[in-house]
């Protein structure tokens, strides 16, 4: 069997379950209903993949390169409740009791830290666990992507299942099919008037931006057979679909100090474990802590 790497998608994780579970205080009044619910995601997921190596990345707490190259970038998105970023300083306590490594570098969201260990570990089995789609471009082969669409429903995206639901579309195709039609989640404009059904059908026969500019600036026979309006549309917004590009892609060559044998899964100490989820008051949790020793041959092979 390959080995396996486990990465979470810390604070995509810690929204998700955030908003799906009602509030959960500590004695002394403190909030800890998100850490509360991404350990029971943690433990789910360690129990249904049996990872040999586990890592966190986390968002930095800043604006980012893509902020700087964009004001407008995400500008619509609420602040993180409160409530929600005093527990992130809790989690990280617990995963560090765990041994569990935590990445994080300014300038970069997560999703750039999980790019750049993806590309760092070529030949490992690896599934990203996430509370949103943004990923799924890092789809391949070796990788794939646990979706959670609340602590107990999740989706398995592989390669097949990510064209599906794109339709036809490969992983890779992802950032030039949101250069096309824009990202309104995270403010990205896009093209003006291309819809995902012209994106798609653009992208199914010209790969990817570069070749349909290249087609449609030579006026190959390919590039006549589309409609002269979007052919002006492409034309009128080529920056604007390359900048688009420019910022939906995820990175994949930040320099962190990533060492794989660091994120070896299970070599922690069990006492400092349990007295660190005492303080937190999560008792049931505590009979429910995975245990490497434990796991039965005949691991779920994706």
């Amino acid at each position: 069997m390959a080995e396996r790497l486990l990465i979470l998608d810390a604070n995509s994780i810690l929204h998700r379950v955030y908003h799906a579970l009602p509030p959960l205080t500590t004695k002394k009044g403190e909030l800890v209903n998100a850490v509360y619910g991404f350990l029971l995601v943690l433990f789910r997921v360690i129990k249904e993949f049996q990872p040999d190596y586990l890592c966190a990345c986390f968002d930095f707490p800043a604006k980012t390169f893509r902020h700087e190259k964009f004001k407008e970038y995400k500008a619509q998105r609420p602040p993180c409740p409160k409530d929600l970023a005093s527990q992130i300083p809790k989690l990280k306590e617990i995963l560090k009791a765990f041994k569990i490594p935590i990445f994080e570098k300014e300038g970069f969201e997560a999703d750039d830290l999980i790019g750049t260990i993806v590309s760092k570990t070529q030949g490992l089995e690896k599934i990203i666990v996430s509370g949103d789609l943004d990923n799924l471009q890092l789809v391949s082969k070796e990788t794939n992507v646990f979706v959670l669409s609340s602590v107990k429903k999740s989706i398995l995206y592989d390669q097949k299942e990510v064209e599906k639901k794109y339709r036809g579309l490969k992983p890779e195709q992802i950032p030039d099919f949101k250069a096309l039609v824009g990202d309104p989640s995270d403010n990205v404009p896009g093209v003006l008037g291309i819809g995902e059904k012209t994106a798609i059908e653009l992208l199914l026969e010209f790969k990817n931006l570069e070749n349909l500019y290249r087609e449609i600036e030579m006026g190959s026979k390919m590039a006549k057979k589309i409609k002269a309006k979007i052919r002006e549309r492409l034309l009128k917004y080529k920056k604007r679909a390359f900048f688009s590009k420019s910022l939906v892609q995820i990175k994949k060559d930040v320099a962190i100090d990533f060492d794989l044998k660091k994120c070896r899964w299970g070599e922690y100490d069990k006492k400092v474990v349990i007295s660190t989820l005492k303080n937190f008051e999560f008792f049931s949790l505590i009979e429910k802590l995975p245990d490497p020793k434990n796991w039965v041959q005949g691991r779920l092979e994706l």
